[in-house]
Parts: structure tokens; C-alpha cells; sequence
């Protein structure tokens, strides 16, 4: 592994971007699916690191380990970032496929709303000393956010239209291309994690 965050960053973007303008076309939407293929992983990732944010804060609680409490603000942190960039992927998305912006899309305002929401919910855990409390708020978080998902309405844009085809070679490659996301997410968050260490070290000194 690279001991820099930033090299593994970008070596880790630069295999996604090769992978996505290599993946399968697809009858109806043609090359214009890979814009899908990319944006759906990218927000798969967000949801796997926000559950591993809220899995880390739960240990934390429960064992009281500050080692834990750091690796929950800096995958909660790390969720945020891919969520956010997760919505102009979006629109990207909208835009080559449906040409146009759906803005009233119940699922792309429940992304935002959780974008917004997450981002002040950051800033103020960035502005406490005791890690903790990312760790409650991050519980608390994915929890919400799984139940607002569960409860949200799908319009035009379907659960999982990868998982409930029968294009076996188009779910592998999905696969392939989350486990790429989520290697640059993790990426992200080791930088966070050693920004919070460096920091915490400072401060002591």
C-alpha cells in the first residue's frame, strides 16, 4: 500500500476513469450507460463507507476506544465527500440519458437533502474535541439515512436496475468498478485519519 493517500487518490481515479470508458454498452442507452455505471457505484460507496462510519462509532461507544472514534469522523467525513460529488454524477447522468435535469426526482432531493444536512453535521463534529461524538452522530446518521432511502419513492429512477437484470457480464463489471470506488475511497479516508492524528499530536505538544 501507498504510504501517500494522495498517490493511492490518484492512481485509484486514474483506474476508474479507464474502467468506465471500458465498460459494456447496453442495448437502449448505449455508451452513455457508463455514465450510469459510474455514478450508481460512486453512490454504493458512499452508502458502504457511511455504514462502516456508523459500524466504527458503534464499537467506539461501546468500548470506548478513541482509535475506533477517529476512524468513524474520518469514514463519516470520507462518506460525505463521495455523496456530494455523487450528486453532479447525477445530473450527468440525467442529463445524457433522459436529456434533461429532473430536479423533482423524490430520490436526487433525498440526495441532496442528506448532502446538505451531512455537511453541516460535519463542520459541527469538526468544531468538537471529544471524537465521540462523530461517532453517536454517525450512528445516528446512517440510521436516518437508511430509513429516509427505505421510505423515499422511486419516480424515474429505479432500486437497482444492474442487480435485477440478467446481464451477468454488466454486474460483474459493476462490481469491479465499485470495488475501484471504494479503493479511492478508502483512500480518502486514511487522509483524514492521518489529518485528525497530525492534528491531535499538535495539539499536545
Amino acid at each position: 500500500m501507498f504510504k501517500s493517500p494522495l498517490i493511492g487518490l490518484i492512481l485509484a481515479l486514474a483506474a476508474i476513469a479507464v474502467f468506465t470508458l471500458l465498460g459494456p454498452e447496453e442495448k437502449t442507452l448505449g455508451t452513455n450507460v457508463r455514465v450510469v455505471y459510474l455514478h450508481g457505484a460512486w453512490v454504493w460507496a458512499a452508502l458502504v463507507v457511511f455504514l462502516l462510519a456508523a459500524l466504527a462509532g458503534l464499537v467506539g461507544l461501546l468500548t470506548r476506544r478513541e482509535s475506533l472514534h477517529l476512524w468513524s469522523r474520518a469514514l463519516g467525513r470520507t462518506g460525505l465527500v463521495f455523496w456530494i460529488t455523487y450528486l453532479p454524477l447525477s445530473l450527468w447522468s440525467m442529463q445524457a440519458n433522459w436529456n434533461g435535469l429532473f430536479l423533482a426526482e423524490p430520490r436526487w432531493r433525498f440526495a441532496a437533502i442528506f448532502a446538505l444536512g451531512g455537511l453541516v453535521l460535519q463542520v459541527g463534529l469538526a468544531l468538537m474535541e471529544n471524537p465521540a461524538w462523530a461517532s453517536a452522530a454517525n450512528l445516528a446518521y446512517w440510521l436516518a439515512l437508511v430509513f429516509a432511502l427505505s421510505n423515499t419513492e422511486e419516480v424515474m429512477h429505479p432500486g437497482s436496475p444492474i442487480f435485477s437484470s440478467d446481464a451477468l457480464r454488466i454486474q460483474v463489471y459493476f462490481i469491479g468498478l465499485g470495488l475501484l470506488v471504494l479503493v479511492a475511497a478508502w483512500q480518502v479516508a486514511r487522509w483524514w485519519h492521518q489529518f485528525d492524528r497530525t492534528r491531535i499530536k499538535v495539539e499536545n505538544r
